[in-house]
């Protein structure tokens, strides 16, 4: 996976104003479309023969030790952490647990169903760390993306069957709103200014997806009784996929391991796209 390193000392403040108001329009417009297209939508699916999903993902032997986070040039965002910083790509919980991993229903849903988009998710800045580290949103529902750190950042969210954004927002208290039409899994986000700032969204057309907390554990409510794919995604894991029946009225069980053993797989992302603030050109790298 390809790093971005420090820019700060070559962002213009003209390439600033440039990434805030070229690029906002595109997030400004997928957020109204998506409004639309949401508007008056009902849940398809009759309470009273629904079933649901419980389960859980675990970690299985000794989990590795994540990369200490150099914040000596952000103390800002240093002095908000009790405890030295670290990336937050393997966190393992008392019981096994395995959180961030993002668990949805891939395959089994009649495609002919409509869902309400929700009622819109954040992406926060605060102590340089993206916070959620996995999102999980449906399609057309409002993500506001909000920087709570008195430091630049800069929000390159790279999609690739999404229109992808690059915005910068230089000052505490900043938000802007946007919203993908698209079903992805998963959209790399990451910080032009912080290399070590990544986040990861997992996009749906549908309301049956969850993000693990420490615990590993999971439940999708009130499915059509059915038979499904359900994967579970983690960014170092790679992705793991089961068949599950879920009864009407009723409630299925599942469960996931993943371990050390399994990193390396590939995992499903869009591409890096790099940013030369220099010389004002960009490219894309797909990830191996």
């Amino acid at each position: 996976m390809f790093e971005l390193r420090d820019l700060r000392g070559l962002v213009a403040p003209t390439l600033v104003a440039a990434l805030a108001a070229g690029c906002g329009g595109e997030a400004g417009d997928q957020a109204e479309a998506g409004a639309e297209t949401a508007a008056a939508i009902e849940h398809p699916v009759d309470e009273a023969t629904a079933g649901s999903m419980r389960g859980t993902v675990r970690f299985t032997g000794t989990p590795p030790a994540n990369e200490p986070i150099d914040m000596t040039e952000e103390p800002i965002c240093a002095q908000k952490h009790a405890t030295p910083p670290t990336r937050q790509s393997v966190v393992v919980g008392g019981e096994g647990g395995l959180a961030s991993v993002f668990v949805y229903v891939k395959e089994g849903l009649d495609p002919s169903l409509r869902f309400p988009a929700g009622e819109g998710q954040e992406l926060d800045q605060d102590g340089c760390i993206y916070i959620p580290h996995v999102l999980a949103l449906s399609t057309g529902e409002q993500l506001t993306v909000r920087n709570t750190d008195d430091v630049l950042h800069n929000v390159n969210a790279t999609p690739t069957e999404n229109r992808g954004f690059n915005r910068s927002q230089p000052q505490e208290g900043m938000t802007f709103q946007t919203s993908f039409p698209t079903s992805e899994v998963m959209i790399p986000v990451r910080c032009d200014v912080h290399g070590w700032m990544e986040a990861y969204i997992g996009v749906t057309s549908h309301p049956y997806h969850v993000v693990t907390a420490e615990d590993g554990a999971f439940t999708l409510e009130r499915l059509p009784p059915g038979t499904y794919t359900v994967e579970a995604w983690h960014e170092r894991y790679g992705a793991a996929t089961q068949t599950v029946e879920v009864p009407q009225s009723g409630q299925a069980e599942v469960s996931f391991e993943f371990s050390e053993a399994m990193a390396g797989r590939h995992v499903p992302l869009g591409p890096t796209l790099l940013i030369s603030h220099e010389h004002g050109t960009t490219r894309r790298v797909t990830q191996q």
